[in-house]
């Protein structure tokens, strides 16, 4: 079973995250910060990291470019999950995060599955 590191400062978006890939049988923690992203990703080891961008503190994009930093953490995939569709926030994720993929919210669940599945077969 594929362990999922779901980050995000809104708890009812956490939870609507969690309880989709609950169903779809993947073992999920959650952190509401990138501080406790950082920390639980080191702690827990996940599969992937679903990232929001806009938090409080450290942000989804340095908190990815720390990750994949840390030797411990960088061969984590991680999905950016966010409100920011600009074409500039994607080429971010990608070229400086190295982020498998990118979701804009509102997201269809499905597409959401299909993205971790397809993140979870690169590794």
């Amino acid at each position: 079973m594929s362990k999922i590191l779901v980050v995000d400062d809104n708890p009812d978006i956490v939870e609507l995250i969690a309880s989709r890939l609950e169903l779809s049988n993947y073992e999920v923690i959650t952190a509401a910060s990138g501080e406790e992203a950082l920390l639980k990703a080191v702690k827990e080891k996940p599969d992937l990291v679903l990232l929001d961008v806009t938090m409080q503190g450290i942000d989804g994009f340095e908190t990815g470019c720390r990750l994949k930093a840390d030797p411990a953490t960088r061969h984590i995939p991680i999905i950016m999950v966010t409100a920011k569709g600009e074409n500039a926030d994607l080429l971010r994720a990608v070229n400086v995060v190295k982020a498998a993929g990118y979701i804009v919210k509102p997201f269809q669940p499905d597409k959401l599955l299909e993205k971790v599945a397809q993140a979870l077969k690169k590794t």
